[in-house]
């Protein structure tokens, strides 16, 4: 605190993400940036990461290969926001593609890949830390289990980092350095733009070199250090393999979570979760449930096993599954039931109703304690638009009712077992449409006599 009771001014951060990759070991057509852990793309989440560090300004770098990229950061940030590096001639290339973007800035730039799906912003904040005691570079090192392919950061006797050498072009001694780069670095824009301007490209690639930077710095004197990482905070997604690994880290990390929170789980190892994935102390979660993107669970609920969740709210107390979808827009209220092989899709469900058993609701409401009987429907959609059903406080619609929306049953309102609703059903009401029954003695004993000849004769020839 200064004598004046104010905090001292934090320097103003912003980012650069790299995501011009053309991310060949992925062997996808989805750009690699746009594949997802935890139902969310890797370049959402390094966006989330940054801006959750406190970076008012963020560039993000995209190659002319991949439109789709560059419709997620002007649909996130804005036109602005986006750089083009036109040819693949290195990553320090990439980085002054967002010269123009920055100028004027007068801050700390960060420099981060976009396909680090891990990294939080607490992982960066040691990089602002030590850029705020005098370093004029800093950068995330780690040490990993298998180092083969990384960049290893050589330190002097001091400790300060005096170069970062490419797998491919160090010496047999150099391998052995377990300390490799992460690809986070943080200076001051001026700087850090004035030494990749003397980047040259004398290596086994051909390329500009981001990690070139730390020499060019340190001929000039300047101060770089470096902050130890966990690996897989600053793992890369550049293969299946590696998706499914994050995948794998991240899943663990939410369970643990949710554990500490007051979530019940008998099987956590066997329960998916999304990066958004709200469940309230007091949930009860059984085995083999997934848990899609914008899904909230208050105190109480209980979601059984083999259920899929998806954008929709479940309140306090209510029972879901086992063998339950709901999707996006499903609102379950408090204390209602969602039974085995129910779908529910943009309903508001009130308190305490129930759809126990065998049923399709979809757009709409069920108001509270209403009973919706095994087989209903909500036959929602004629082939070209959707529409509405609604039904009413303490309605009873029968087994096998066919809802044809838009239509309302008022509350208290009946339906018979094996009707189809076309007509708006008053409160207090029961609806019936069924055609007449037939009854015709004897009919299915000859039909049996009958058809028992006929087969053996069948046999006979």
């Amino acid at each position: 605190m200064t004598r004046t009771g104010r905090r001292p001014q934090m320097t103003a951060r912003a980012a650069v993400i790299l995501a011009a990759g053309q991310g060949t070991r992925m062997k996808s057509p989805i750009p690699k940036v746009l594949h997802k852990v935890g139902g969310r793309s890797h370049l959402d989440r390094m966006i989330d990461t940054v801006q959750a560090a406190g970076c008012e300004r963020v560039v993000v770098v995209v190659g002319t290969h991949s439109p789709a990229v560059r419709a997620l950061v002007e649909k996130r940030l804005g036109a602005d926001a986006v750089a083009v590096q036109t040819e693949p001639l290195g990553t320090a290339h990439a980085v002054l593609a967002a010269r123009d973007n920055l100028a004027g800035f007068d801050g700390d730039v960060l420099i981060t890949y976009a396909d680090a799906p891990l990294l939080t912003a607490q992982d960066l904040e040691p990089l602002f830390g030590l850029r705020a005691n005098g370093v004029d570079l800093a950068m995330l090192t780690f040490e990993p289990a298998d180092p083969l392919l990384y960049g290893r950061v050589i330190k002097g006797a001091d400790g300060h980092v005096m170069r970062i050498v490419e797998a491919r072009d160090a010496t047999p001694e150099e391998r052995a350095v377990r300390c490799c780069n992460a690809g986070m670095m943080a200076a001051d824009r001026a700087r850090l733009f004035g030494w990749l301007s003397k980047v040259g490209n004398a290596n086994a690639k051909g390329e500009y070199y981001l990690t070139d930077i730390v020499g060019v710095a340190v001929q000039e004197h300047a101060l770089v250090r470096g902050h130890s990482a966990p690996e897989s905070a600053v793992m890369g997604c550049d293969t299946p393999a590696q998706l499914a690994q994050a995948e794998a880290i991240f899943q663990q990390r939410q369970r643990t979570h949710f554990l500490a929170e007051g979530v019940t789980m008998l099987a956590p190892e066997t329960v998916h979760f999304s990066w958004d994935t709200h469940l309230a102390p007091g949930a009860v979660v059984e085995p083999f449930v997934v848990f899609a993107p914008g899904v909230t669970v208050e105190e109480g609920a209980v979601i059984r096993a083999f259920s899929h969740l998806e954008g929709c709210v479940v309140r306090a107390g209510a029972l879901i599954g086992p063998y339950a979808r709901l999707r996006p827009g499903a609102d379950i209220g408090a204390d209602a039931h969602i039974g085995n092989f129910v779908e529910v899709k943009n309903v508001k469900v009130g308190k305490g109703a129930k759809a126990n058993h065998l049923s399709y609701l979809g757009d709409g409401s069920v108001g509270a304690g209403a009973n919706i009987g095994a087989g209903t429907i909500f036959c929602n959609y004629d082939g070209f638009f959707k529409y509405e059903t609604h039904v009413g406080e303490g309605a009873f619609i029968g087994s096998n009712t066919a809802l044809v929306a838009p239509v309302s049953v008022g509350p208290g309102g009946m339906t018979g077992s094996g009707s189809v609703i076309t007509q708006d059903v008053p409160g207090d009401a029961l609806a019936l449409e069924r055609g007449g029954q037939t009854n015709r003695p004897g009919w299915a004993a000859e039909f049996r006599t009958r058809k028992a000849a006929e087969k053996a004769a069948k046999g006979k020839a």
